[in-house]
């Protein structure tokens, strides 16, 4: 029983309170996307959080309904704030990219765009993997050319372990590592786990670390 609800101590109380100390140059943020609802950017300003990454699309025609509102109110509140994709195996990479900037335009002020590549909430579809490094590399050329810099990759382990980017992309990475730092170099941010609290946002959200760019 003692051990019950020491796990239940860990997962319920420590966890989504707890936030690794910060290294030189680093600063926590969010993730965030319609599942969060509606978001009090000035309280999750004041709960030392200063960037937010926020979806804005998936596929080639679903646009998150709250991306606007949600891009609006984290520059309202003084945070950095950037753009992600959710990349389909579904739709050709060119479709999903003029989708994406047609919701996310190129924008200096921000933080770069991102695309999250995940099996998990994709189609059914799995194509060879140079069907979709083909796809995906189409993607990635129509972004990064239009914002003018490179994309960070969100990459899911299940994507990994079907379709490894993660060290044939020369990209940044925004990795996924519960509770401990990341052991790769090219990891941007880390995201630390899905269950933190963070005032302003109702529920639990994901916390992530953004590291200094290796060239400062």
């Amino acid at each position: 029983m003692a051990t019950v609800l020491a796990g239940a101590l860990f997962w319920f109380a420590f966890v989504p309170n707890w936030r690794p100390p910060l290294q030189e140059g680093e600063r926590y943020g969010v993730d965030v996307s319609a599942h969060q609802g509606e978001i009090d950017w000035q309280r999750v300003a004041a709960d030392e959080i200063e960037f937010a990454y926020i979806k804005a699309s998936e596929g080639g025609s679903f646009t998150d309904v709250r991306f606007r509102a949600n891009w609006a109110g984290a520059a309202a509140a003084g945070l950095d704030r950037g753009a992600y994709h959710f990349f389909t195996l579904c739709r050709r990479g060119d479709e999903q990219a003029r989708h994406f900037l047609a919701v996310a335009a190129p924008d200096p002020r921000a933080l770069g765009p991102a695309v999250d590549l995940e099996l998990s909430g994709n189609c059914s579809r799995r194509p060879r993997a140079a069907e979709v490094e083909a796809e995906l590399n189409t993607f990635l050329t129509i972004v990064e050319a239009a914002w003018g810099r490179p994309a960070m990759l969100y990459v899911g382990d299940d994507w990994e372990d079907r379709y490894p980017v993660r060290t044939r992309l020369d990209r940044p990475l925004w990795q996924l590592r519960f509770l401990r730092r990341p052991d790769l170099d090219n990891v941007r941010v880390w995201q630390i786990h899905g269950l933190a609290h963070v005032e302003g946002i109702t529920g639990r959200v994901d916390l992530n670390i953004m590291r200094p760019a290796k060239d400062g």
